[in-house]
């Protein structure tokens, strides 16, 4: 076991690690289980060595959950059995969640899931893991562990490399492809690891056997990465990306709205940018966020982000652009409007999809002031129609820019009301 005795690559006094919520975790199992029984893992050592923002903090223990249980709750924490027949139980203390699991080899695996056996030895537990840089541990001291071996050079390097034979990780979960890409994306620097990559095109036909769910969040996760271009374009070109996202037609949308969005300083749009992927076509959409089995409101956003009508165009006027927000909606209005200045070769157009956007951000569409009841009341029949005179009159409205004016509105609708045969 390689430990960490430098300071460049300790975790040092981490606010995570140092937290009064963590210590009185660690004390709890430290007090069912003696000194070193528990440790930190994964992410949040691999995130504090390079430097990167913690979010979760994980553990690991040689601890098993019943033992964890009992002494989170002994400690007056409270205890989630979240996973206990995988060996994982979450502590909450201080309203912040700790994932805790028991130390495990794997028995059996298909490529989706795995039977596991508890142990006690860290170099196991370390060699069922994916990458090295995700092999590594810490103790409540700081000191980092690295059972494999070059887990802590590939985090302050940014290797993304397979425990042991990429191939067998492969095998032991195929999901772990989507992971390879997505942790390139995200913490990969340099030139990509030619037998993780080559093991990934070769095995991409085992990817249909995941599960739609964690391939969308796999997807997902990577299309949020600050840059995730070079990686999609590697996905591309191994044939991976069309194996998860057949309706793709190409990453050159994407990597134009990658510009747009740093440009204007938006967040990294995952959802957006898996529309800038698919053609300008409600149905691939609708086709795609079915097979990821995406949430409603996601499905619901991105094949309203590829609609193609109305067209959306740079010089589009300001009262033109008003009548799109009112007709789509903000959310898609602006979606489509950074999904055509994307698909836009024209660089000296800049400033007027800026202005698009300016209006979709800072104007509030009005309510039509009319309702069913004015319509009767002008003398129309209840029955289908009062809504065609309801629609005639809100169409003059919006072409006369949604005069704030109700009295004219009414005026309006008793001359539509009149020139109608009943």
């Amino acid at each position: 076991m390689v430990a960490a005795k430098d300071e460049a690559a300790g975790v040092g006094a981490q606010p995570w690690l140092t937290a009064p919520e963590t210590r009185a975790v660690m004390a709890a199992l430290e007090a069912a289980g003696g000194p070193d029984c528990a440790r930190f893992v994964g992410g949040c050592v691999r995130n504090a060595l390079m430097r990167r923002p913690v979010d979760d903090v994980d553990i690991a223990t040689v601890l098993r959950p019943e033992a964890v249980i009992a002494a989170i709750e002994a400690a007056g924490l409270k205890a989630v059995p979240t996973g206990v027949e995988h060996g994982t139980v979450t502590a909450v203390s201080g309203g912040r969640p700790f994932e805790i699991t028991t130390l495990r080899r794997d028995i059996e695996t298909d490529g989706r899931r795995a039977v596991v056996a508890f142990t006690e030895d860290w170099s196991e537990d370390a060699a069922r893991r994916d990458f090295r840089l995700n092999a590594l541990y810490a103790d409540a001291g700081g000191t980092v562990f690295d059972p494999v071996g070059c887990g802590i050079d590939d985090a302050l390097a940014g290797r993304i490399v397979f425990v042991g034979d990429a191939e067998t990780r492969i095998r032991e979960d195929h999901l772990r492809i989507l992971r390879f890409f997505r942790f390139t994306a995200w913490y990969g620097r340099g030139e990509p690891d030619a037998g993780a990559l080559a093991a990934c095109a070769r095995l991409k036909g085992l990817l249909p056997a995941v599960s739609a769910e964690r391939t969308a969040k796999e997807l997902l996760k990577l299309l949020a990465a600050d840059d995730p271009r070079p990686t999609v374009r590697l996905m591309a070109q191994t044939g991976v990306l069309a194996e998860i996202l057949p309706e793709a037609v190409g990453t050159a949308r994407l990597e134009r709205l990658v510009e747009v969005q740093t440009d204007q300083l938006f967040e990294n749009d995952a959802l957006l940018r898996l529309a800038a992927l698919l053609p300008d076509d409600p149905a691939a959409a609708l086709r795609a966020a079915e097979r990821l089995r995406l949430s409603n409101a996601q499905r619901d956003r991105l094949t309203a982000a590829l609609g193609t009508d109305p067209r959306i165009v740079s010089w589009a006027s300001p009262r033109e652009a008003r009548r799109l927000v009112y007709r789509l909606g903000a959310e898609a209005f602006a979606d489509r409007v950074r999904l055509a200045w994307a698909a836009s070769d024209r660089p000296a157009t800049t400033p007027q999809w800026r202005g698009l956007l300016a209006v979709g951000a800072t104007w509030a569409p009005p309510a039509f002031p009319l309702n069913g009841e004015d319509v009767v009341k002008a003398g129309v029949p209840r029955g289908p129609m009062v809504g065609e005179v309801l629609r005639e009159v809100e169409a003059w409205w919006i072409d006369h820019d949604f005069i704030d004016d109700k009295f004219s509105a009414i005026e309006r609708l008793k001359a539509v009301a009149q020139g109608m045969a009943y």
